[in-house]
């Protein structure tokens, strides 16, 4: 399959289809909204559901963009750790050669 570095480059790593919250209240939070969309659906008309359509995908669209920065973020913190880690780990083999 290659190695990570060739993944990264081919386009072939997608952490965004291995997020899957374990919090018992996300399943039923989405279960409660496609009910809440249902119901909508139901009440409005063709007009006004194709408004709240709109509305819902410009809500994706903001949430998407929100857990793309948070993710990157995350991922440069994460990398800094990582850093700040192995710099003390330098630092304690260059102390325990002297």
């Amino acid at each position: 399959m290659g190695s990570l570095l060739e993944k990264l480059f081919y386009g072939n790593i997608h952490p965004d289809e291995h997020i899957h919250p374990d919090n018992p209240e996300y399943k039923l939070l989405n279960e409660k909204i496609s009910k809440t969309i249902v119901s909508y659906h139901k009440k409005l008309s063709s007009e006004e559901y194709d408004e709240l359509e709109e509305l819902i995908d410009l809500l994706g669209q903001t949430t998407s963009m929100y857990s793309a920065a948070a993710y990157t973020e995350g991922f440069r913190l994460g990398a800094l750790v990582m850093i700040e880690v192995l710099e003390e780990k330098r630092r304690l083999v260059i102390e325990e050669r002297i």
